[in-house]
């Protein structure tokens, strides 16, 4: 029997501890408090440094108070069903508890963690002075920063429902120089709203960022940056971002997502003088496997870049749907070189691409569509290969040139069943970034441009590589032309769209075509495609 006791008395000492609540008040805590009830909470931040953390610990700040010093994480490991969680708890009067994190770096670092959920906090971080670190001032200052260096798997980090605003590594009234929004993305010291960064042999998994707000950063509002495939599965949904300094939304290294729901407005802001000033509403690079729909992309500033939603070099299967784009300076639709298999389908662009070289600054072209070689300075033009453009809607009001460019490298295209009603001049156009990438006449090899409703004849620029070999010529008479509605582009005219789409194939050459297949279901407002798919994004009932 004593044996037994024994052994029941040590497994017991080796079960893992009680999950727990911390409770942190900048206001009434103390730091020599238990910190396991409000009435008895920790004063510090720099309190959570000392607690042994385990699965489905909670940090829980005071809602109402700000803490005037960051949150710093390292090297903590909930798991799946328990995370370790950080988020704000009611007091009277609830708001969120705010992290204020003028003279620090980050307001919130999770470094080398796994299995962490950050809910429910206010964050700010609008310059103050930093101190160097390992004698070098930090590069950057975040809201939020999450960050793998070590060799191994870091996973299921979940950020939801933040509020983060004004966070700016230079003082108020900081000017950036003339040229600094031409560098290719920023070479000085900047804000940014949610960072991850993954580094050497770390790889990071399973990341949502979910119903978070994030406006006036003087650049990035959401970035996920990694080498090739080292980010995996992210879902950005039901996310706002605006008014911020550079691009919306920015990923690199990713592999396989979904961004769904979120609403990007004024993108490449240059409301504060310490704002980047340029930057589409979201772009990838080098990433594969990510589905981009259901989002809206308004009003995307800047001097060049500056498109809705772009896809820039090195990226395969990005697929662009049932997006709403509209007033975005650099353009629609954007597909940069050395891409394979991606495609842009039953979304609406409305006036987008209406930046003129040379006016006010611009140093490239607006374009509604714009397929581009690039992959680097100095480097020959590569691709895109098979780019599946079929089923958008297109309008640009009468004041407009609509722009087009076309690099020569391009090989597989398909443009079929959109509706380009433009009602101004078009134009074909170099492609700005390289002089090879020239209007001369050349064959696009595995071509088929067909079948795309057009205002009138003259609507397509005549000079332009590609053009339709069956097009068709009218007007769709939306319900509202020029709002900024999905529902103003229900077409009226329904002897001319009503099933006169035709079936999307594989572009000849192509083996893969999309990943996530070429039949469409649905339409932009979710009505079903019954029979031939009809003209443009919208299925008439």
């Amino acid at each position: 029997m004593k044996k037994i006791l024994l052994a029941f008395l040590l497994t017991c000492a080796f079960l893992p501890g009680e999950a727990k609540n911390y409770y942190f008040n900048a206001q009434n805590g103390q730091d020599n408090y238990s910190g396991l009830s409000p009435n008895h909470a920790f004063r510090s931040l720099a309190k959570i440094a000392e607690l042994k953390l385990i699965a489905g610990d909670s940090i829980l700040l005071a809602g109402g108070i700000t803490f005037y010093e960051p949150l710093i994480l390292k090297g903590l490991k909930g798991n799946h069903d328990k995370p370790i969680v950080i988020s704000t708890y009611k007091t009277e009067g609830f708001t969120k508890a705010k992290i204020d994190a003028k003279d620090f770096a980050n307001g919130v670092l999770l470094l080398n963690c796994s299995s962490v959920e950050v809910s429910n906090l206010f964050i700010t971080a609008n310059a103050g002075r930093l101190e160097p670190v390992n004698g070098k001032l930090p590069e950057m200052r975040c809201g939020v920063l999450v960050k793998s260096n070590y060799a191994g798997k870091f996973s299921h980090i979940n950020l939801k429902n933040l509020t983060i605003k004004d966070v700016y590594y230079e003082e108020p009234g900081f000017t950036r120089g003339k040229d600094e929004v031409k560098t290719s993305n920023g070479t000085q010291k900047y804000g940014w709203g949610i960072r991850f960064i993954v580094e050497g042999e770390a790889l990071l998994d399973n990341i949502k960022v979910e119903a978070c707000d994030i406006a006036h950063v003087s650049h990035t509002g959401l970035k996920l940056t990694g080498k090739k495939e080292s980010i995996l599965n992210i879902k950005l949904l039901n996310n706002k971002v605006t008014n911020v300094g550079g691009p919306g939304i920015q990923m690199s290294g990713v592999k396989k997502g979904l961004v769904s729901g979120n609403l990007i407005d004024s993108s490449g802001s240059k409301k504060d003088s310490r704002n980047w000033g340029r930057g589409s509403g979201l772009w990838t690079w080098g990433t594969s496997d990510v589905i981009i729909e259901k989002n809206a992309f308004l009003n995307a500033n800047g001097p060049g870049d500056s498109a809705g939603c772009h896809i820039d070099y090195n990226c395969n299967n990005i697929i662009v749907q049932y997006n709403l784009s509209a007033n975005n300076a650099g353009g629609f639709c954007e597909i940069l070189g050395n891409n394979y298999n991606c495609a842009y389908r039953y979304n609406i662009s409305i006036n987008d691409g209406f930046r003129i070289k040379g006016k006010d600054g611009a140093f490239q072209e607006g374009k509604i569509f714009w397929l581009s070689g690039y992959v680097g300075n100095k480097i020959k033009p590569k691709g895109p290969f098979n780019s599946y453009i079929y089923n958008n809607t297109i309008y640009t009001k009468n004041e407009m040139i609509a722009q087009v460019a076309i690099a020569t490298s391009a090989s597989g295209v398909l443009v079929a069943n959109n509706i380009f009603h433009l009602e101004g001049v078009s134009k074909f156009v170099a492609g700005d970034q390289l002089k090879a990438e020239s209007i001369e006449q050349v064959e696009i090899d595995n071509c088929f441009f067909q079948n795309n409703l057009f205002l009138r004849k003259n609507s397509w620029p005549k000079e332009a590589i590609i053009k339709d070999t069956k097009p068709l010529y009218g007007d769709a008479a939306f319900t509202n032309k020029g709002g900024f509605k999905l529902e103003d582009y229900i077409p009226k005219n329904t002897a001319l769209i009503k099933d006169k789409g035709i079936e999307i194939k594989k572009i000849n050459g192509d083996a893969v075509g999309l990943t996530v297949g070429l039949a469409v279901e649905y339409d932009i407002l979710g009505n079903k495609i019954t029979a031939m798919p009809d003209l443009g994004a919208i299925e008439i009932k």
